[in-house]
């Protein structure tokens, strides 16, 4: 690939929705993207110009590579594996402090296999002195706890995945 066709690249990716595109060809890998806070290292491209990269692909970015008359063509994107259970995500309202039990003695509110109702407790936030529970608002299991227990949580940081029945 060619200062020219890297070029046109970065043109495509300026001005479409395509937040990053990765191509692979002779060995050598080359990612562009768009919007990124990391500073890119640089990698030289046929000993010519240095060209910058992202430090991280992101999830379901679409790869390109090159077919046999050296045109850019998208690369067919593994998809990742269907989720064969219907999660529901509880996420914090609010900015606080978790916690996954009504004291520091007291057994936690629910466990990872617990079968939890609409409107059961599952943990309390703690923000400005005040303890606002947080209750499910689907019935089905707990399949995941996200948080440690006295963790600071953010505004709609997911708390637990709820198997939805």
């Amino acid at each position: 690939m060619n200062i020219s066709e890297i070029k046109r690249l970065i043109k495509i990716v300026e001005s479409s929705d395509i937040g990053e595109i990765e191509i692979i060809e002779e060995g050598r890998k080359i990612r562009i993207s768009k919007n990124s806070k990391l500073v890119a290292p640089m990698v030289e491209v046929n000993g010519t110009r240095a060209v910058p990269m992202a430090a991280q692909a992101g999830p379901g970015a679409p790869a390109l590579a090159s077919n046999n008359q050296g045109q850019a063509v998208e690369a067919e994107a593994k998809p990742e594996a269907e989720p064969q259970h219907k999660y529901h995500e509880v996420r914090a309202p609010m900015v606080g402090t978790f916690y996954r039990a009504p004291a520091p003695n007291a057994a936690p509110y629910v466990e990872v296999g617990d079968h939890v109702e609409p409107g059961q407790t599952l943990c309390i936030i703690e923000a400005m002195k005040l303890m606002n529970e947080i209750q499910s608002e689907v019935r089905g299991r707990v399949a995941k706890i996200l948080v440690e227990n006295a963790q600071p949580v953010e505004y709609n940081q997911v708390l637990f995945l709820i198997e939805e029945e």
